[in-house]
């Protein structure tokens, strides 16, 4: 311990000599191009496996389980004939439950073979090409947060999220080298009608940002609008050939699909676009307390989602989904960013890789109502999940806190940095003469530091990852300039990022049509707050 006490006082000593390289890139890092320039990608392409937790013998039983949950369950359907009529015609065993309401069995098997059809990998294409992103296979992207209606900060607290604020959320996003993808709700727009915002949030999607995003699914014709902005900003033949949206659908556990939910299904598969099926389970709750029962209920309303995609259009771009939460059985609380969800997270990565399908799961989850340290310690323990069970498209990677009910700007760009370190744990590390490094040892000799080696010099710019956020400096120095916290730098640093953003060009004729598009709809409709 005393040696390694001596090493540290001996680095902090040297620590001076270095102190242009630290300015330069602390600049970088302030608007420079070249800050981790080797790491920055539209999409990650992951270098180090996933994590299989089961064998086969337990994958099968859970395989198993979710055929006999749909075969001897079956999952209602509500409010959705042309639903129903395309499972029946497939093959489904259809039960009239009311006038609205229907119950359908399939055989074992039966959803599988549907299945065979969906891509197992796809593109969902950017308006910057640059920024097109794969999903599936080894690649893996990173969205912000999704769907709450107040958003925090240090200085005025909890309140109800604004369009200001979503859009000032877009603009994060897109500052971040971290994130590939624009995300959808990223909060709820609380001061534009219901029916009317999610035409303001697609075209702040549009406007602020040059990435792949997600469109609105709250009913079948928002669905249809969003579609149409796509085809205006993208050009209707190119909409109808490729991926350039996607929608995010939940299943009303358990064992129900709406009408809202597989009409809008339904919606973008006819276009061709790409949809997420996501159970919500909330174990003890709306699905078995045991996770191995979750992971087999989840398995199976997922499924069936993705499959009405083929049953509508063969080859259109679904993605398996899961969102597994414990739960606090004396309140009913959720009780994000625990061990057992986080277990069941590394299940389902192994579960999609055999159905051949993308995967969505877990993320940044944390009920903490502060970015502080339960926030960290929660979301590491289920974005880690995602990470090692090898989802491909992780939604939640920044802002989540308070169970999704807030979307905090301090946590926004402290996750932000943690996606930044995943991008290097996911590179791995290569062997050989280079990086083994013996000529370092060579130069220097036993008890000398390698501080000047030649080896040091030709890799200290791009050896580590390098925090945007972290202190590291000595006690003292950090002490010295205020002995701030993690919180206090996230939120001057999220204040400068708005500050410094610039807003990608787009065709004015475009930007134009698309705004004639927003104002017509809107002037077609009467407002509505619920």
């Amino acid at each position: 311990m005393g040696r390694e006490l001596g090493c540290i006082k001996e680095i902090k000593q040297l620590a001076p000599v270095k102190q242009r390289g630290r300015a330069a890139r602390r600049a970088s890092r302030a608007g420079g191009a070249e800050q981790n320039s080797h790491l920055k990608a539209p999409f990650i392409t992951r270098k180090i496996p996933t994590y299989d937790l089961l064998g086969e013998e337990s994958l099968i039983r859970i395989e198993q389980a979710a055929d006999t949950i749909l075969a001897e369950l079956g999952i209602e359907f509500r409010d959705d004939p042309e639903t129903v009529s395309l499972f029946k015609k497939a093959g489904g065993q259809v039960t009239s439950v009311s006038e609205d309401i229907w119950n359908i069995k399939f055989e074992p098997g039966m959803i599988r073979e549907i299945l065979k059809t969906a891509p197992e990998r796809f593109t969902q294409h950017a308006r910057n090409p640059a920024n097109s992103v794969d999903i599936g296979g080894d690649a893996m992207v990173f969205a912000p947060a999704y769907g709450s209606p107040f958003v925090m900060d240090l200085d005025r607290g909890r309140r109800y999220g604004t369009i200001e604020d979503f859009e000032n959320f877009v603009k994060l996003a897109q500052s971040s080298p971290w994130l590939h993808h624009s995300g959808g709700t990223i909060c709820e727009p609380t001061d534009v009608p219901v029916n009317k915002r999610h035409l303001d949030m697609v075209l702040a999607h549009m406007r602020y940002s040059d990435r792949a995003f997600l469109g609105s699914i709250t009913a079948p014709e928002r669905a249809e609008d969003s579609i149409e902005m796509c085809r205006v900003l993208f050009g209707a033949g190119f909409v109808d050939q490729n991926c350039v949206i996607m929608g995010n659908f939940n299943s009303t556990s358990p064992l129900v699909w709406d009408g809202v939910s597989t009409k809008g299904i339904r919606a973008y598969a006819e276009a061709g676009q790409g949809s997420i099926h996501l159970p919500f389970l909330l174990g003890g709750a709306v699905s078995p307390v045991t996770m191995p029962g979750a992971v087999a209920q989840g398995l199976a309303e997922s499924m069936v989602g993705c499959a009405l995609t083929q049953l509508v259009r063969p080859g259109a771009p679904a993605i398996l989904a899961s969102f597994l939460s414990s739960l606090s059985l004396r309140s009913g609380s959720p009780t994000f960013g625990t061990p057992e969800p986080a277990l069941g997270s590394l299940v389902m990565g192994q579960l999609a890789r055999r159905l051949k399908l993308p995967l969505r799961c877990a993320g940044n989850f944390a009920t903490s109502k502060l970015p502080d340290s339960q926030a960290t310690t929660q979301g590491m323990m289920s974005m880690m999940s995602a990470i090692q069970g090898g989802a491909n498209y992780i939604l939640h990677s920044a802002g989540f806190l308070d169970g999704l009910l807030s979307m905090s700007y301090e946590k926004f760009v402290m996750d932000t940095d943690i996606c930044g370190a995943l991008h290097a744990y996911l590179e791995g590390f290569k062997v050989n003469d280079d990086t083994l490094g013996i000529d370092s040892l060579r130069e220097g000799g036993p008890g000398q530091h390698m501080f000047g080696t030649a080896h040091t010099l030709a890799h200290y710019q791009t050896a580590y990852w390098d925090t945007d956020l972290n202190d590291d400096q000595p006690f003292e120095s950090w002490s010295e300039q205020g002995g701030e916290d993690a919180a206090v730098r996230a939120n001057r640093k999220w204040k400068q990022i708005l500050a410094d953003y610039q807003a990608p060009h787009m065709d004015p004729d475009t930007e134009e049509a698309l705004l004639d598009f927003v104002a017509r709809r809107k002037s077609e409709m009467t407002d509505a707050w619920y």
